[in-house]
């Protein structure tokens, strides 16, 4: 009996721009979790189902409490998937379950294939963005060496991620993150203010943070004494 030859699917890979969050703790330990803790109370949601990176380079390996730290905050559910500036010899880091070959996200791997429900941004963009259209739920783009510009509206569910400033001529309901290099003096820009999140230079606001008076309104963000302030725009 002669068996026939089976032809073996075909392995799809592809490549997805997602946007990391960067914790970076700061000694005292317990006073920095008491912090967190208030953070997640006023915004449970917000780390649910984000993927987080430790920038560990404030701590030192005799700070109190870091044997623990990556179980403590794993604890609150909190989905760790790179760390940075740690030395894993130290002593303090033993039993930790370090996730392997992650480059914390700086650079974009090339010659991938971007999926359908991502918007690609075009290689080697520099400078402003412009995107003639606006974005769906579940759709993101990043472009992280300038501002950027949406046309259209930012729906719930989508994000829109830029080095510099982000205006979005339509509404802005889903999530906006401004400055991610470094900026600070970035701002947001929407005709209609209806966010989800708004984020600065790594600080953020949620919604029920946000002034009612500057909510489905013209409006503009900006970052004041480490604070997101929106004020309306005639």
């Amino acid at each position: 009996m002669v068996s026939e030859a089976i032809t073996l699917p075909r392995i799809r890979a592809g490549g997805r721009s997602f946007l990391a969050l960067v914790l970076t703790p700061e000694a005292p330990l317990d006073l920095w979790f008491q912090a967190l803790d208030a953070q997640i109370g006023r915004s449970a949601g917000f780390f649910a189902g984000r993927p987080i990176i430790l920038d560990m380079s404030q701590l030192s390996q005799d700070t109190e409490g870091l044997s623990s730290f990556k179980a403590d905050i794993e604890g609150r559910g909190i989905r760790v998937i790179g760390i940075e500036g740690a030395d894993p010899s130290w002593s303090a880091y033993e039993g930790w379950d370090w996730p392997a070959g992650f480059g914390g996200g700086r650079s974009p791997s090339a010659d991938l294939e971007i999926p359908d429900d991502d918007v690609p941004q075009p290689a080697g963009a520099r400078g402003t963005r412009i995107l003639e259209e606006g974005l769906r739920s579940g759709q993101s783009v990043v472009h992280a060496d300038g501002d950027l510009i949406v046309l259209g509206s930012v729906a719930s569910g989508a994000e829109v991620c830029a080095g510099g400033s982000i205006h979005v001529y339509g509404a802005l309901k889903g999530r906006a993150v401004a400055g991610m290099a470094g900026r600070s003096d970035a701002r947001i820009f929407a005709r209609l203010m209806q966010p989800e999140l708004l984020a600065i230079d790594g600080y953020y606001a949620i919604a029920d943070e946000i002034d009612a008076d500057v909510t489905g309104v013209p409006a503009q963000a900006q970052l004041i004494d480490s604070r997101i302030t929106l004020k309306g725009m005639s």
